[in-house]
């Protein structure tokens, strides 16, 4: 893929933004992993260290880091057709697990939709008539990131471990959930929840505060939130999620236009107590950040 001048440029800015936030070993080791230059002395600020590192990077380099801090890339820079698995708008989530399991990784799917995580489940999601390889690797190379479900003999399994090797590879966060099973390999050192006897709603609930505050996703789930906020359809929604959007740490110029407007033409925003004042609250301090 080739990128004109001003998508490298747009892509150079938001890299250099985001990776510019983290610690300077995190900084030259992500730099490293994508074949990038460092420099062993530097006098400036760490964006602008990254932004000069990013000068003479190849196109695909500079897609592949973008994707991995978290810049959803539209589609003059990434142009191609949306699988029909994923719903538009969500955080999209890949669900590692058993084929016996098929059950509980439905449920889990079906919970994580009311948070706007859209998930792909091989034997939910992939029609009988096409190959299941296919459509694994396409749902593997397009997810934002992977929630391995460990049920005792999940290593074991030929795919599971594939399917998690291929996200690491990409960069992708990568969760895991014990159901019997403990993390191993290199999954050991990544974030793990206890399902125990917590409800596929509960569980969800806490796969959604990892993805809104992990640094990789959080970005996505920005735009997530704020689509939720809008459609907020109870004044207890209302106020639940304008909790979430107080709460964010990464925002986009339009976040405080939308809502203002939500607050204006949804009656179980305006009508919820205290809720169009906090609107005012937020996006008067977004607008004072320089979003």
């Amino acid at each position: 893929m080739s990128l004109i001048p001003s998508h490298r440029l747009r892509l150079m800015k938001e890299i250099s933004q985001r990776l510019g936030g983290e610690e300077w070993s995190l900084i030259d080791v992500t730099l490293k992993q994508f074949g990038l230059p460092r420099a062993d002395t530097w006098n400036g600020t760490k964006s602008t260290y990254v932004l000069e590192m990013l000068e003479d990077a190849r196109d695909r380099a500079l897609i592949d880091l973008g994707q991995h801090v978290g810049y959803e890339l539209d589609d003059a820079l990434t142009p191609r057709v949306e699988p029909r698995f994923w719903r538009k708008g969500m955080l999209k989530v890949f669900i590692s697990h058993l084929a016996r399991e098929r059950k509980v990784a439905a449920e889990l799917q079906d919970a994580l939709s009311l948070y706007g995580i859209s998930c792909f489940v091989a034997h939910n999601d992939i029609e009988p008539t096409q190959e299941w390889q296919t459509q694994i690797e396409t749902a593997l190379a397009t997810c934002d990131a992977l929630v391995a479900l460990l049920h005792e003999g999940f290593h074991e399994s030929k795919w599971t471990d594939q399917e998690i090797g291929f996200s690491m590879g990409r960069g992708v966060p990568v969760y895991s959930v014990r159901f019997g099973a403990d993390p191993y390999g290199f999954i050991g050192r990544f974030q793990a929840f206890t399902a125990g006897r917590k409800t596929p709603t509960r569980l969800a609930k806490d796969l959604f505060d990892a993805y809104r505050k992990d640094k990789q996703t959080q970005h996505k789930m920005g735009g997530v939130l704020i689509s939720l906020f809008e459609e907020s359809s109870s004044f207890a929604e209302a106020k639940a999620r304008i909790e979430y959007l107080e709460e964010l740490e990464a925002w986009e110029p339009s976040y405080p236009a939308r809502l203002r407007a939500a607050a204006k033409s949804n009656s179980q925003i305006s009508g919820s107590w205290g809720v169009p004042e906090r609107v005012a609250t937020l996006a008067k301090r977004w607008a004072k950040s320089g979003v």
